[in-house]
């Protein structure tokens, strides 16, 4: 049994919640970090920039598929041993990057040691753990844990940036590896209490639904699947202005500086939109939150096709940042909300995968579109109706849990 000091909502769980926080800023980093160092790396392998871009690509791909196992393992043994695997993959991922002579093993690396068992234990597994440990405050808890990612984004490229210029990218990737392997431990230790939620637990607000073994009314596999669709859906619409901004921009005749300072300030202004979800979820829910982010996120799309001048797409940007920050965070309060909590990282790893292969997709797809038409007006078309789905299954899931709970 926990001891009082251990139950939701208590000190220990916002300590643990700061923790996590700093484990998520850490394990993050490599999907930056990559991107920090792209230049010198195709310099010295002598490659083209698409290849140069391969290690980036596995590693979301092994981000992706390694939260499903990760979470499962959480699930089963407890988040601190996930996150030790986490810090072995990360500490020896990037000393044997640091030191790879090739660059197919160098992307190998990247995509099972960095991706796979590194940052994918730092992601979805702490979320889950946190939906888990707060019933009160548990949206602006997960939005916390979830900013993470995006503070990751913030910090890590500049101290990157540095350590590359003044010792070179091997150097630099062997002292993250070093720097990993010796904190990522020492914090995992905060970590090694088992939730304290294994069963039901009161609801965080009058006449939420809960936890159920058919949740919406649906089997668990029909609505996780109705899930990962939806975040595969919102996360294509997502990533068109995020993976495509600078070249936008430069294709408008701004340069690529001037994208860069957009995706810069709508990163940032997703941080706010990731805390204020939280606090919103707290009093609505996970599922009208995603709808009315989802429907923010439509209308900041919509402000693209009109819009192109400079001033108006600095403030587009920052508007879109505010609208989609909260939007996947959101999957794992409905996740929580609906479904086993025994069952919580392995669901909220397999819908969060989803999302993550959305922003694959539509970053590939929005660059296809735009092959084919010339113009980003066609992408932003096709991100409005991938938008118009999630909106769809959202309000859908809506409306079933309204009427059970009616009937109820």
């Amino acid at each position: 049994m926990p001891t009082l000091q251990h139950t939701p909502d208590s000190r220990y769980a916002w300590t643990r919640l700061a923790i996590a926080l700093a484990l998520m800023t850490i394990g993050s980093g490599a999907m930056y970090v990559i991107a920090v160092v792209l230049p010198a790396v195709q310099a010295e392998f002598g490659v083209a920039r698409a290849d140069a871009s391969l290690p980036y690509t596995l590693m979301m791909v092994g981000f992706g598929l390694g939260g499903i196992a990760m979470g499962k393992l959480a699930d089963r043994y407890g988040v601190m041993v996930v996150v030790l695997i986490g810090a072995a993959g990360l500490g020896s991922g990037f000393v044997l990057a640091g030191m790879a002579g090739t660059l197919t093993g160098f992307a190998l690396l990247h995509g099972v040691l960095l991706g796979a068992l590194g940052s994918a234990a730092t992601f979805a597994p702490l979320v889950a753990d946190t939906s888990l440990w707060f019933v009160r405050r548990r949206g602006i808890a997960v939005a916390i844990c979830a900013s993470g990612n995006y503070v990751a984004g913030a910090l890590w490229p500049p101290v990157v940036q540095h350590f590359v210029e003044a010792a070179g990218w091997r150097q630099t990737y062997i002292g993250l590896g070093v720097f990993c392997a010796v904190t990522m431990p020492l914090l995992a230790l905060g970590l090694r209490t088992r939730p304290p939620t294994v069963t039901a637990a009161p609801a965080a607000r009058a006449g939420a639904p809960q936890p159920s073994s058919r949740p919406f009314g649906l089997s668990l596999n029909q609505a996780q699947a109705l899930l990962c669709i939806a975040g595969v859906a919102c996360c294509v619409a997502m990533s068109m202005p995020q993976v495509h901004i600078v070249a936008y921009c430069g294709d408008l005749g701004y340069g690529a500086a001037r994208g860069a300072e957009m995706l810069s300030l709508m990163l940032a202004c997703g941080i706010v939109s990731r805390l204020v979800s939280g606090w919103i979820c707290d009093r609505i829910g996970g599922l009208r939150t995603l709808v009315l982010g989802s429907g923010l996120q439509g209308f900041a799309l919509l402000l693209f096709l009109p819009f192109d001048g400079l001033v108006s797409l600095y403030i587009i940007s920052a508007l879109f940042g505010l609208f989609q920050g909260g939007i996947v965070p959101s999957y794992a309060i409905i996740v929580r909300e609906h479904f086993p909590p025994t069952e919580a990282g392995a669901r909220v790893g397999t819908v969060l995968m989803a999302t993550l292969f959305g922003m694959a997709l539509g970053g590939w797809m929005s660059g296809k579109v735009f092959d084919l038409t010339g113009s980003y007006h066609a992408a932003f078309i096709n991100g409005i109706g991938w938008n118009l789905l999630n909106l769809s299954i959202a309000l859908f899931l809506l409306e079933r849990t309204r009427r059970r709970l009616a009937a109820a």
